[in-house]
């Protein structure tokens, strides 16, 4: 597995494995948990090591589940986390620190190797108020790196002049039609990795023809393109499956180069 080397000395994996429907009854984001570890597990066993999860998805503790069966040394993993704008969760001082320790309970894991502000706040003010209680958790150890999550550029610039602790990544929506290039652009201008959800999710069929097109002489998926085309790019990928088969397909994305033409062509698709 390819890492990269984040803004404070530290790696992530390139590629991991979205959870947000994992270890819940048929599948369904709203469902009933059921602390079915299969899917993850299949995940892990296939080399997935980077696992990403939230507050909001109600599963934090599947994900930890999954970990302490498969045996696997805990730092052989990299956990991303996030906290949600809510109210009850952002509020004071004391809420937030007690939805983070609550995040590390429910793992059941001494540390939390990434935490994300799962969404901006209502203002640039709020989003630092919340910022400087995560760096307290960094300075204990208890979380390693800290980022965010669909930030944009203004939310991104008044963060870096005033924190104490630079945020190491930004995740956001991005896939070939969404590119969100500038934004992309953006963190790479400082030293801030990006990291793309729904990779996959949202394409319409037009682009999945064009896709499955490029694919051919690769002799690969559609979606082995996709995820191909981010990491070429420098984007963190997290591709979430609940097919040991598409699984398998989402891992093995290393083992070729696309061509400059096909790279201009994936980039222009419906550019934003």
């Amino acid at each position: 597995m390819k890492h990269l080397k984040m803004n404070n000395g530290l790696t992530i994996p390139i590629l991991g494995t979205g959870t947000n429907t994992f270890g819940k009854e048929n599948g369904d984001f709203n469902g009933k948990i059921t602390y079915d570890t299969k899917e993850l597990s299949s995940a892990i066993e296939l080399g997935f090591r980077l696992i990403d999860t939230a507050i909001m998805y109600r599963n934090e503790a599947v994900i930890g589940k999954a970990v302490k069966e498969s045996d696997i040394d805990r730092n052989e993993f990299f956990i991303t986390s996030k906290i949600p704008g809510d109210k009850e969760f952002i509020e004071t001082v004391e809420s937030v620190k007690y939805h983070v320790e609550q995040s590390l309970k429910a793992l059941d894991m001494d540390y939390i190797d990434l935490y994300l502000i799962h969404f901006p706040l209502e203002t640039n003010e709020e989003n630092l108020r919340l910022w400087r209680v995560l760096e307290t958790f960094v300075d204990r150890g208890l979380i390693k790196s800290i980022g965010v999550s669909n930030f944009n550029e203004d939310h991104l610039s008044y963060l870096i002049k005033r924190a104490s602790i630079k945020p190491v990544l930004n995740q956001f929506q991005s896939y070939p039609g969404k590119h969100q290039q500038s934004l992309i652009n953006f963190c790479n201008a400082n030293d801030i990795i990006p990291e793309a959800y729904q990779s996959l999710a949202k394409l319409d069929e037009k682009t999945k023809d064009i896709l499955i097109e490029i694919a051919k002489p690769y002799k690969k998926s559609w979606s082995q393109i996709v995820l191909n085309y981010q990491i070429s790019e420098g984007l963190v990928v997290i591709p979430k499956s609940h097919s040991k088969h598409h699984q398998s397909e989402n891992i093995d994305v290393f083992d070729f180069k696309l061509s400059k033409k096909d790279i201009e062509t994936i980039k222009n698709i419906n550019c934003d």
